[in-house]
């Protein structure tokens, strides 16, 4: 059997779920949730959702956080591009894979849309094709990894596209040809580039992943048929993106779960900086001034520099992924939460002049949790502090109540009027509900509309 059809058999029935690899869907469910309330009133959705009445058809589905509606592929797209906005979403180690941003606003503009026609998906149904559409995302994620990342490629979008059709395909009970059919329909209209982090692109290339997979989806269902092997064929998508792909990343489907390797992120940035930054916050509380410190030094995997060398940043976006941001910022404030990563605290001239004293030091005996940040001061002392693995990993993940009190402050940062009780309760119960999309309810009425 070609891995296309092995793949979408999987897809199509994946077997009952573990206990714990429903808790993992439960999580970062959740955890999507709030970063999409969070990014709801940035300047890049305000932008998108002023584009609907041109290109969108009758308003039926949510936006998260907005108290406004769409159709269904746009909502996707948009709840997805928020989810991703602030890159406070979850990530899978050691792809760097955001698997929850494409798959979930994906299944979830589907179910709800499906219970406005008396069919509503319950939320057993709704993890477990969440899940489905996770561990596909990241298994293509491990084959390409790290060329395809490494080549240029962001990986959230191109391997997220695949996870949101196949969960979606789940959802609309699509057989195993038409999960092949699907898979083809999300090769067609992949895409997304490294080049655009930083920018209000990166979060437009996410939100279309959602959106080509829901669409492929429903293509498929539709009788829209597209090529045998979408995946291994000669010029299929894992070819195009390695030269030597990682076939045994697709053993085990259904017995390792690789949606247990996803974490969730303390700060809003990008995920190699965690480390990074918590070492600065330890040394911050020492209260040395920045005018005795002559130079910061790095140390780390070399992912870090390649990802996060950004001197000059000049916008929120940028600065998350801008290791010299992140530096000044958690080193000379103590800050490290959604303000810390806006346009008014890149714009500070202190933080901007600061980044000019960070020197990087490539390790690759260090993991990607780890760094090492190292002060030489005026005196000529050296102060140093060495994080081997930063909260929010896989060695010191995010409790329950780490996630629920992210998702507070996420309603906070956006001035939602929203009920965060109440909606941690519906997010952390919803394989209960014989509804999934019923919750949507407590995520409108945001302010900045």
């Amino acid at each position: 059997m070609g891995l296309s059809r092995r793949i979408a058999g999987f897809a199509a029935d994946p077997g009952p779920l573990p206990d714990k690899v429903r808790a993992a869907g439960r999580r970062a469910f959740l955890n999507m949730v709030g970063c999409a309330i969070g990014g709801a009133g940035e300047a890049a959705i305000d932008r998108l959702v002023a584009l609907l009445p041109a290109f969108s058809g009758p308003a039926t589905t949510s936006l998260i956080g907005r108290g406004a509606r769409a159709d269904m592929l746009w909502a996707a797209c948009i709840n997805a591009a928020a989810a991703n906005i602030f890159d406070y979403d979850d990530t899978h180690i050691p792809t760097v894979i955001h698997p929850a941003a494409p798959v979930g606003p994906a299944v979830l503009a589907l179910a709800e849309s499906l219970a406005a026609e008396g069919r509503p998906v319950p939320g057993t149904a709704l993890i477990r094709a969440f899940v489905t559409g996770m561990e596909v995302t990241c298994r293509l994620g491990l084959a390409l990894h790290p060329v395809h990342y490494t080549r240029g490629w962001h990986i959230t979008s191109t391997c997220g596209t695949f996870g949101a059709a196949l969960a979606a395909g789940q959802i609309l009970g699509l057989t195993e040809a038409q999960m092949v059919d699907a898979m083809g329909h999300a090769l067609a209209q992949n895409a997304g580039s490294v080049e655009t982090l930083g920018t209000m692109s990166k979060s437009l290339s996410v939100g279309q992943a959602a959106r080509a997979g829901l669409m492929g989806a429903l293509l498929a269902q539709d009788g829209f048929t597209g090529p045998a092997a979408p995946l291994e064929g000669e010029r299929g998508f894992l070819a195009l993106h390695s030269d030597a792909p990682d076939l045994a990343a697709f053993d085990g489907l259904g017995q390792r779960w690789e949606v247990l390797q996803n974490t969730f992120k303390p700060y809003p940035c990008g995920v190699v900086l965690n480390p990074v930054i918590e070492a600065c916050l330890a040394l911050h509380g020492e209260g040395i001034d920045a005018d005795r410190i002559a130079r910061v030094t790095l140390t780390g995997h070399p992912l870090l520099r390649q990802r996060t060398d950004r001197p000059g940043v000049e916008t929120g976006r940028l600065a998350q992924v801008s290791a010299q941001h992140a530096v000044a910022v958690s080193l000379l404030r103590g800050e490290a939460g959604l303000a810390a990563f806006s346009d008014a605290a890149v714009a500070g001239p202190l933080l901007r002049a600061f980044g000019s004293r960070l020197a990087f030091c490539d390790d690759p005996g260090f993991a990607l949790e780890a760094a090492e940040v190292t002060l030489d001061l005026t005196d000529g002392r050296r102060i140093t502090r060495r994080v081997e693995a930063a909260k929010g990993g896989l060695a010191h993940p995010m409790t329950e109540a780490d996630l629920a009190a992210k998702l507070r402050g996420q309603i906070r940062h956006n001035g939602a009027r929203l009920d965060a009780d109440a909606l941690i309760r519906a997010l952390e119960t919803i394989e209960d509900r014989d509804n999934a999309a019923d919750f949507l309810a407590l995520t409108r009425g945001a302010t900045g509309e």
